[in-house]
């Protein structure tokens, strides 16, 4: 699936990219290059647990996940476009603590439609069109009727969230964060 991203998302890397050296905090992430892995995130399980951080680290806990699992970015032409798409693989459990979005069937397809408003990845499309034909009619019908109508409002309205240096506010109160980036949780599955 990442080599799908990278082969189909050129375009939308490269617009992601101009959009990050407009904005202050996604231009210190260019020049600085944070990590997502568990060397540079660790200190979140030492975090309150009001914080972003400390909800972040228990999500990545409750589903023994690792920071340092993703894939190494391999398709892309500069070494710029690939920090890129690495920045979008590992921001991607931050952006489900955010939406407090499971990482099941549903919560999964819904996460991509964000990211599609966010990014205009041919993949995330493909990826909720490949999750949705695995529903059961009472997924389909609450993934419909709820979650992707949310998901398009929600990914549109929030800040432009490949823009955000997360890891400067894992101190930060995860409702605060949420309020100051425009977050609506997601709905919670019937």
């Amino acid at each position: 699936m990442a080599a799908l991203g990278e082969t189909t998302g050129k375009p939308s890397f490269e617009r992601v990219l101009e959009r990050m050296k407009r904005s202050p905090e996604g231009m210190a992430i260019l020049l600085e290059q944070p990590r997502v892995i568990s060397a540079k995130v660790g200190h979140a399980w030492d975090l309150p647990e009001n914080t972003f951080g400390a909800a972040y680290a228990k999500f990545m806990g409750s589903r023994n996940f690792s920071p340092d699992d993703r894939p190494p970015v391999r398709f892309m032409e500069t070494d710029e476009l690939a920090y890129v798409a690495m920045r979008a693989r590992e921001v991607h459990d931050f952006w489900h603590t955010l939406f407090d979005l499971p990482t099941n069937l549903i919560g999964e397809s819904t996460l991509k439609v964000i990211e599609f408003e966010q990014m205009y990845l041919p993949m995330c499309l493909m990826s909720v069109i490949g999750g949705t034909v695995r529903f059961n009619e009472k997924q389909r019908k609450l993934f419909f009727q709820h979650y992707f109508p949310w998901a398009v409002r929600a990914g549109a309205q929030c800040t432009d969230l490949m823009c955000v240096y997360y890891e400067r506010h894992f101190h930060e109160d995860l409702e605060d964060v949420r309020r100051k980036w425009g977050i609506i949780p997601g709905p919670k599955q019937a």
